[in-house]
């Protein structure tokens, strides 16, 4: 589908250091469309990826940094962290252009399908972050260990990323997944830095998965469209 307009689209980035290789939402080249990327100072990994987050503040950081990009330019807006799922609506409802805030969306989107989650944080996601995007709040969804190489970079912001060992740690979580729930058909990343690590996962479950960059494709191309975010893919 055509984008209906050549503007970029906008993103609320947390605050963080850690690496953004190619296929990761914060590095522009992951995307065949034109982005803009604003960082919110001071919000950071641990105010999106926790069970009781500071929502008044997130949310006014969220508005501000929003409106910063739509002067900028941009012509819809998403976030790099699934967890803020919890502010679709509400950011929706202050935004001047569309938003998507999270790869969560696909789940409403693949209606009909089984779908399992591939989280950054199990202990952190809530069935509010499902109930925010439409999903059903019993999805089931399987995290990367706290203790992993995966964990020590993106959730304990370091400065240096090992490919290959967040590579096995997503493979053997989606196996995880599947053992535990061998009924679906389909996964959804919730994070934002596991794209990179999408072939990987599909040559090992033999499942198609959806991450924030198909959401952002499929987003893109409908804006200006009604109900862009929650068109079924083909």
């Amino acid at each position: 589908m055509k984008p209906m307009s050549n503007g970029p689209l906008g993103i609320l980035m947390l605050d963080t250091r850690f690496p953004r290789i190619v296929g990761d939402i914060g590095n522009a080249q992951s995307f065949d469309f034109p982005v803009i990327f604003r960082r919110m100072e001071g919000i950071g990994a641990a105010d999106a990826v926790t069970t009781h987050p500071d929502r008044p503040r997130v949310l006014a950081a969220l508005e501000a940094n929003a409106r910063a990009l739509v002067a900028e330019g941009a012509v819809g807006l998403s976030t790099s962290c699934g967890f803020l799922a919890l502010y679709q609506d509400d950011l929706s409802a202050r935004s001047p252009v569309p938003v998507a805030t999270s790869a969560l969306l696909h789940i409403k989107r693949l209606a009909g399908r089984r779908v399992g989650v591939l989280t950054a944080s199990a202990r952190n996601l809530t069935p509010a972050h499902f109930a925010a995007v439409g999903a059903p709040t019993d999805t089931p969804f399987v995290g990367l260990p706290e203790g992993s190489s995966f964990a020590g970079t993106f959730i304990g912001n370091a400065t240096t990323l090992d490919r290959d060992q967040v590579e096995r740690e997503v493979v053997a979580a989606a196996r995880d997944l599947l053992a535990r729930n061998p009924a679906i058909d389909a996964i959804v990343f919730e994070c934002t830095n596991l794209p990179p690590y999408k072939k990987a996962v599909q040559d090992a479950t033999g499942l198609p998965v959806f991450d924030v960059l198909d959401l952002l494709n499929y987003f893109y191309a409908g804006l200006g469209a009604p109900q862009n975010v929650n068109a079924r893919p083909d």
